[in-house]
């Protein structure tokens, strides 16, 4: 009768009385690490469009659309993001951030689309001129 060498027989019994290591994600929320880098989100009044985190992304996730002086949009395109925090980095005002949430999934890119800030003036505010009247 031969005999056989069972090099991962101590292995299975350990293993055979643990609980298992995977997550049950679609059922169960899954808890990240306190410094995962997830999808970018922004202090809308904090937010001031002067561009620093547009021109510093390396990725050319955030796209800023400016009218005026005072309206403008900060669009975020999470397909083209690197994750990098770079944004975050150059932000003087401390207003964008990222987050440790998923980018929800979908089918098509467009819809992946996020306005951050959509910035107008206020009524009665004339947009351009900071003069009060004396």
């Amino acid at each position: 009768m031969p005999r056989y060498n069972w090099p991962l027989l101590p292995e299975i019994l350990r293993t055979l009385f643990n609980r298992p290591i995977t997550v049950q994600y679609p059922f169960g929320p899954l808890e990240m690490p306190e410094r995962y880098r997830g999808r970018v989100d922004i202090q809308a009044e904090k937010c001031r469009g002067c561009g620093l985190c547009v021109r510093d992304c390396p990725a050319s996730a955030l796209e800023l659309e400016r009218v005026d002086k005072e309206t403008f949009r900060l669009i975020y395109h999470p397909d083209r993001c690197a994750y990098c925090g770079q944004c975050e980095e150059s932000c003087r005002f401390d207003s964008i951030y990222l987050t440790n949430d998923f980018v929800p999934g979908t089918p098509h890119r467009e819809n992946l689309t996020t306005v951050l800030v959509d910035r107008k003036p206020e009524e009665g505010e004339e947009s351009g001129g900071d003069d009060e009247p004396a």
